[in-house]
């Protein structure tokens, strides 16, 4: 349901109305009771995402999209060149070398 803007015309009144796409407009204003109430189409006409599972970044442009997948891009070789080519070639030696020792029974010690 959309919220409209209401303004009076005799006292000058503004004011947000949260209604029905199918209810007629509100003719008499609420703070001086005189029907001089009109509908305002102005920032309130369109519909107002309110509530905590709403957020600005859900519904990003196209343009904005494509912009941020190309920083991940450029993020992704930086944060790859930097780390020491010893410690690559050090870490998957590590496991293996930990499976030969437990998967063989030669080389465990078993009570007996």
């Amino acid at each position: 349901m959309p919220t409209y803007e209401y303004q009076c015309d005799a006292c000058e009144h503004n004011f947000d109305e949260f209604e029905s796409i199918k209810a007629e407009p509100l003719k008499k204003c609420p703070k001086c009771g005189k029907k001089k109430l009109r509908r305002v189409f102005g920032a309130g006409a369109a519909i107002l995402f309110k509530g905590s599972g709403f957020y600005e970044t859900d519904y990003r442009s196209e343009s904005y999209k494509k912009s941020a997948k190309a920083d991940q891009e450029a993020a992704k070789p930086a944060a790859s060149s930097t780390t020491p080519a010893g410690d690559a070639g050090s870490t998957p030696s590590t496991p293996s070398s930990s499976k030969d020792t437990g998967s063989g029974g030669k080389g465990s010690k078993s009570s007996g």
